[in-house]
C-alpha cells in the first residue's frame, strides 16, 4: 500500500500533477484550436463559392429558385437559400431553398439579419435541431434580398470528438504510465535516502566501522559522501575520547595508589622520623602531580567546549623571559640545570600575558624535566619581521625525527624519557598559541632541542585592527 507520507508516494504524486497538467495544457490547446481551424477552413470554403455565386445571381425574380436548384447548390456543394429582407421591422423570409421544403427556422436566420443590419458580408454559426452549421450570408439589391450557404458540422464535430477522444485516452494512458514510472523511480530515489537514514542512524548509536557509500553524483552522492566525511571525524572524535578517559584515569590512579600506599606505611608504628619525612615529601609530590593534571585537564575541556579566553595586549617578550627566569632560577640550581637568558632588544607582541607565561612555564618545565642534570636550558626572545618570537633551547639528547610530529598530542610521552610527566603540556601550549593567534614550532636534533613560541607582533596587530 502507498503511504501518503513517504517522499517516494509524494514524488510520484508530483509527477503525475506535473504530466496530468501537462496533458490539461496540450488538451486545453489542441482540441479547441483543432475544432476552430476546421470551422474557419468551412466558412473559408463557403465564402469563396460565394464570390462566385453573387456574380452569377438571376436578375429576373421568377428564375431565383431554378437558378439555386440548377446552378447555385452544385456549384457551392452546400445548402442554398435566398431571403426577402425588411430593415423595419428587420426581418428576413426566405423566398428560395436548395432543399426541397424550407425549414420553418430558416426564417428570420440571425446570420442573414446580422448581414443586412450591418450591409455587408457576414459568417458565423447557428444550431437549428440540435445540429450546428456554418453559414455565410451577402446582402444585394439594397439589402433587400440576401444570399446565405449553409453547410453542416457534424462531421467536422464527429472529427474532433474522434481527436478529444483520443487525446483523453493518451492522457489516461500516460498518467498511469507516469504515476508508475513516477513511483518506480521514487522508490530508487528513497532507496538512497534511506540508506543514508540508517547510516545516520549507525552513527548515532556510535557505530563508525561501516562506511557511508553512494556512488551518485548528484546532491544525494554529495551528502553520502559528507556523512562518510562526519563519521571519520567523528570517529576520530570518540577514539581521541576514549583514549583521553584512559590516560586520564592511569594518570590519576598512579598518584592516588601512590598516595594510599605511603598513608599505609606512615600507619606503621615501626616507621622512623627520617623515613616518615621521606614519605611525606613524596606524598607532597604526588599531590602537586594531581593538582598540575587537575589543572590541566580543566584547560583542555575549556579549550575543547570553546570557553577559554583570551586578551589581546601589548606583551614585552623582555620582560616575560625576566618573569620566567626569577620563577625557575630555583629549580634550574636544585635540578643542576644552567638556566640563561638572552634577547636582542624590544620584542613586543599581541597576546594575553597569562597564557603567554603559561606556555613559557611548560616549556621550561618540559626542557628541564625530560634532560639530564648539567644541560644548558636557554631562554631567548627576538623580532622576526611582523612576529615576536619566545625560545626554549636545550642541549638534551634531542627528540627521534620519529616522534616530533607526535610530541603535541595529548597524553603522548616518549620511551625512555627522565620524567613521567602527564603528556598534556605542550598539547595545552600549542592550542593556547592557536588560540592567541600564534604557533608553538619544533626544532630538534641531536644535541639541541628549541621550542619556539610565535605571536604576531604589535605592528601586525595594529594592521589587522585598521582593516
Amino acid at each position: 500500500m502507498i503511504r501518503l507520507r513517504s517522499v517516494g508516494s509524494r514524488l510520484a504524486l508530483a509527477l503525475f500533477a506535473i504530466v496530468a497538467c501537462v496533458l490539461a495544457t496540450v488538451y486545453v490547446i489542441v482540441v479547441p484550436a483543432y475544432e476552430r481551424s476546421l470551422l474557419n477552413a468551412r466558412i473559408s470554403t463557403l465564402q469563396s463559392a460565394l464570390g462566385d455565386l453573387v456574380l452569377q445571381r438571376p436578375q429576373a425574380f421568377f428564375l431565383t429558385q431554378q437558378w439555386v436548384d440548377d446552378v447555385a447548390a452544385p456549384t457551392a456543394d452546400a445548402r442554398v437559400v435566398v431571403f426577402r429582407t425588411t430593415r423595419a421591422p428587420l426581418r428576413a423570409t426566405a423566398i428560395a431553398d436548395s432543399t426541397p421544403r424550407t425549414s420553418p427556422e430558416m426564417q428570420n436566420d440571425p446570420v442573414v439579419l446580422r448581414a443586412v443590419a450591418s450591409g455587408r458580408r457576414e459568417s458565423g454559426t447557428v444550431t437549428r435541431n440540435a445540429a450546428r452549421y456554418a453559414e455565410v450570408v451577402y446582402p444585394f439589391s439594397s439589402r433587400r434580398r440576401a444570399l446565405l450557404l449553409a453547410t453542416p458540422l457534424h462531421n467536422d464535430a464527429q472529427t474532433v470528438s474522434v481527436v478529444r477522444g483520443r487525446v483523453l485516452l493518451a492522457g489516461s494512458i500516460g498518467l498511469v504510465f507516469a504515476m508508475f514510472l513516477g513511483y518506480l523511480l521514487a522508490r530508487l530515489f528513497t532507496r538512497r535516502i534511506r540508506r543514508l537514514e540508517l547510516a545516520a542512524e549507525r552513527i548515532a548509536d556510535g557505530r563508525f566501522d561501516e562506511p557511508v557509500v553512494d556512488n551518485g553524483d548528484d546532491e544525494l552522492g554529495q551528502l553520502a559522501r559528507a556523512f562518510d566525511r562526519m563519521r571519520l571525524r567523528l570517529a576520530s572524535l570518540d577514539r581521541a575520547r576514549s583514549e583521553f578517559i584512559a590516560n586520564a584515569s592511569h594518570e590519576l590512579r598512579t598518584p592516588i595508589f601512590s598516595i594510599g600506599a605511603f598513608l599505609e606505611l606512615i600507619e606503621s608504628e615501626d616507621l622512623d622520623s627520617d623515613t616518615r619525612e621521606e614519605f611525606l615529601g613524596d606524598m607532597r609530590e604526588q599531590v602537586s602531580r594531581l593538582g598540575k593534571l587537575a589543572t590541566d585537564l580543566l584547560d583542555l575541556g575549556r579549550l575543547d567546549a570553546g570557553r577559554m579566553t583570551v586578551d589581546s595586549d601589548e606583551l614585552d617578550l623582555g620582560r616575560i623571559a625576566a618573569v620566567l627566569e626569577g620563577e625557575f632560577a630555583a629549580r634550574a640550581l636544585a635540578s643542576e640545570h644552567a638556566l640563561a637568558v638572552a634577547g636582542d632588544g624590544v620584542a613586543l607582541v599581541q597576546g594575553d600575558e597569562l597564557r603567554v607565561l603559561q606556555i613559557g612555564r611548560i616549556l621550561i618545565d618540559n626542557a628541564m624535566a625530560h634532560t639530564p642534570p648539567g644541560t644548558q636550558v636557554t631562554l631567548r626572545w627576538e623580532r622576526e619581521e611582523d612576529r615576536g618570537v619566545l625560545i626554549v633551547t636545550d642541549d638534551g639528547p634531542g627528540i627521534p625525527a620519529d616522534a616530533t610530529g607526535q610530541v603535541f598530542e595529548r597524553f603522548y610521552r616518549l620511551e625512555g624519557t627522565l620524567a613521567s610527566g602527564s603528556g598534556l603540556g605542550l598539547a595545552i601550549a600549542r592550542e593556547l598559541a592557536e588560540l592567541m593567534g600564534g604557533r608553538v614550532e619544533l626544532r630538534s636534533r641531536a644535541g639541541e632541542t628549541a621550542f619556539r613560541l610565535v605571536l604576531p607582533a604589535r605592528s601586525l596587530a595594529a594592521r589587522l585592527s585598521v582593516r
